[in-house]
């Protein structure tokens, strides 16, 4: 196995790096060699690296489609979820505990209780 110092500039570039020499290291467990004996011991043809490269970017493509599906699944629970908030009422106050119950007993009952600043309708006298 060869070893090189490598000064990285770019913290992302060094990410991907590693991430390849990880795959790498993934590949030589499962295989039992390297790309390069792969390649120079004929073990694979033009023919197939194109096959394993339509492979690849046809699992790309999957993946690219289940996010987003995913990010659309998310965003539409996002919207419910504001749309939940914006709707929200408070529970009925016979559901309240003691604790938050400020009203009289005529509103707790919900009896003739106009909101603050209206005026009930009683209509037209019989």
């Amino acid at each position: 196995m060869k070893s090189k110092t490598i000064l990285f500039r770019d913290p992302v570039v060094e990410r991907v790096c590693d991430k390849f020499v990880r795959r790498s290291d993934v590949g030589y467990a499962k295989y039992g060699r390297t790309l390069h004996d792969e390649r120079t011991g004929g073990h694979k043809d033009l023919a197939g690296y194109l096959n394993d490269v339509q492979e690849e970017l046809m699992d790309a493509i999957l993946y690219i489609q289940a996010a987003k599906e995913d990010l659309n699944d998310n965003s539409i629970n996002d919207a419910i979820k504001e749309v939940n908030k914006a709707s929200f009422r408070p529970p009925h106050p016979s559901h309240a505990s003691s604790a938050q119950l400020d009203w009289n007993d005529e509103n707790i009952l919900g009896v003739n209780s106009p909101l603050p600043g209206e005026e009930l309708d009683y209509g037209t006298p019989v």
